[in-house]
């Protein structure tokens, strides 16, 4: 019979061994100590939808390059930015990106792709395992974490081979120091990727513009350097979206997250994920590629248009065809993380749920199909609960592995439940 208070117990003694995680967010619970199964089919129908969504990003990044710079603004792109999402360094467009996905109509369909910087990474290529084991089940990312061990260096390698050709980098793994789970994300792939490299704190990094001579006589080469004033050559900032970047200014007003891409694009810091990640980050994106697809343009094969009407949700610039449909719909923030500003609409363009939080009411809006996520019951502190799902799935280097889940209400936001994932002994 189930006990809360053993619940508890076990719960509390099992996330204390995972040294340096987060089971609780914000004073309240968020890693759940419990697990959700999936079939075998449901397993592969996930990987095999995510890695159709891949491919029809990366061949549309090839046309988002060639499309006019009044167009990529409409997409919510701003202008400053552009001339870096042209430029490709790495075969992938993104070495670690998300796809949150959706049951629906029994197919997965993509509800949005973080390609510039999903989190979620811990929970799922490491913590997963751990539950694994403790509940004696079999996890669908066995083996998943080796995988990205051996993305995470290849990037960095490739990244640093682009820009010197030779030599031994100083790498940098960064993020806001005061925010767990952006900190230890970002130290957890730093292990994995078995590189040698350091940890600095986003505050303690320095741009110097252009060459410094100092006292000495010697010459302070323009570039990225830490606190210590060691120039860095790779900086992987997996937690710090670019268009935060865009925003970064000095004490004294200088805009050194500009400078930073300045730097990037003359070849003075490799940036990881790449700023072509950012080039897929905008929601816009989902409608071009609904777009396209809907009036039926040859840029898609006759295969590809298949995997868009299988795997993708009807996603526009405006509200016309939802309220012409008489469709509830969602109303989301071209840049925009963890459901804030996300509003669900009714048939008549009024709002009947909105997230709490509204940080990117400035952004471009896109409108897209509502639908419902999927119920379950699962195991909390404080007693069992319904939740809905949110499954999610990894794109390492192009390549869909890792599976995870999210429960929370209708929007799913960071306060949504990370409940880990298994796959049923039989299905």
């Amino acid at each position: 019979m189930y006990s809360l208070k053993e619940h508890r117990e076990r719960r509390e003694q099992f996330y204390k061994r995972m040294e340096g995680f987060w089971p609780d967010l914000y004073n309240a619970e968020y890693a759940l100590f419990d697990y959700y199964a999936l079939t075998k089919n449901e397993v592969e129908a996930i990987m095999n939808a995510t890695n159709r969504i891949g491919h029809i990003y990366r061949k549309t990044a090839r046309l988002l390059r060639r499309l006019p710079e009044e167009t990529l603004q409409l997409l919510g792109f701003r202008a400053e930015v552009i001339p870096y999402l042209r430029i490709s360094v790495l075969p992938e467009e993104t070495v670690i990106a998300r796809a949150d996905l959706a049951y629906v109509d029994q197919e997965f369909k993509l509800i949005e792709l973080n390609a510039d910087t999903p989190t979620f990474i811990r929970e799922t290529f490491d913590i997963n395992e751990h539950i694994a084991s403790e509940f004696h089940s079999q996890s669908p990312n066995a083996g998943a974490a080796d995988r990205l061990a051996l993305a995470l260096k290849s990037a960095i390698e490739r990244s640093f081979y682009a820009i010197r050709g030779n030599g031994n980098p100083y790498v940098v793994f960064t993020s806001h120091e005061d925010h767990i789970e952006d900190k230890e994300t970002v130290r957890y792939l730093q292990r994995l990727s078995g590189v040698t490299a350091a940890y600095v704190p986003l505050h303690e990094l320095r741009v110097i513009a252009e060459d410094v001579r100092l006292n000495d006589g010697s010459i302070l080469k323009r570039g990225l350097y830490d606190s210590k004033g060691n120039r860095i050559d790779v900086l992987y900032r997996q937690t710090y979206p670019l268009e935060h970047l865009l925003e970064d200014r000095s004490p004294d007003g200088e805009e050194v997250g500009k400078l930073l891409l300045q730097l990037w694009n003359e070849g003075e810091v490799a940036l990881i994920n790449p700023p072509s990640a950012f080039l897929l980050q905008s929601k816009a994106v989902q409608a071009l590629i609904w777009g396209l697809h809907e009036e039926g343009n040859r840029f898609f094969t006759e295969e590809e248009h298949g995997w868009i009407s299988q795997h993708f949700l009807p996603t526009y610039l405006d509200e016309e065809y939802f309220l012409s449909k008489k469709q509830t719909y969602v109303q989301k923030p071209a840049f925009g993380r963890e459901g804030d500003t996300v509003v669900i609409k009714n048939e008549e363009g009024n709002p009947i749920f909105a997230d709490l939080q509204q940080t990117y009411v400035d952004e471009i809006p896109v409108y897209q199909q509502y639908v419902s996520l999927p119920e379950a019951i699962v195991k909390t502190v404080k007693g069992y609960e319904t939740v809905r799902l949110l499954p999610t799935c990894f794109l390492i280097n192009g390549e869909a592995m890792g599976i995870g889940l999210r429960a929370g209400g209708m929007i799913t936001n960071n306060l949504s439940y990370y409940l880990p994932v298994m796959i049923e002994e039989k299905g």
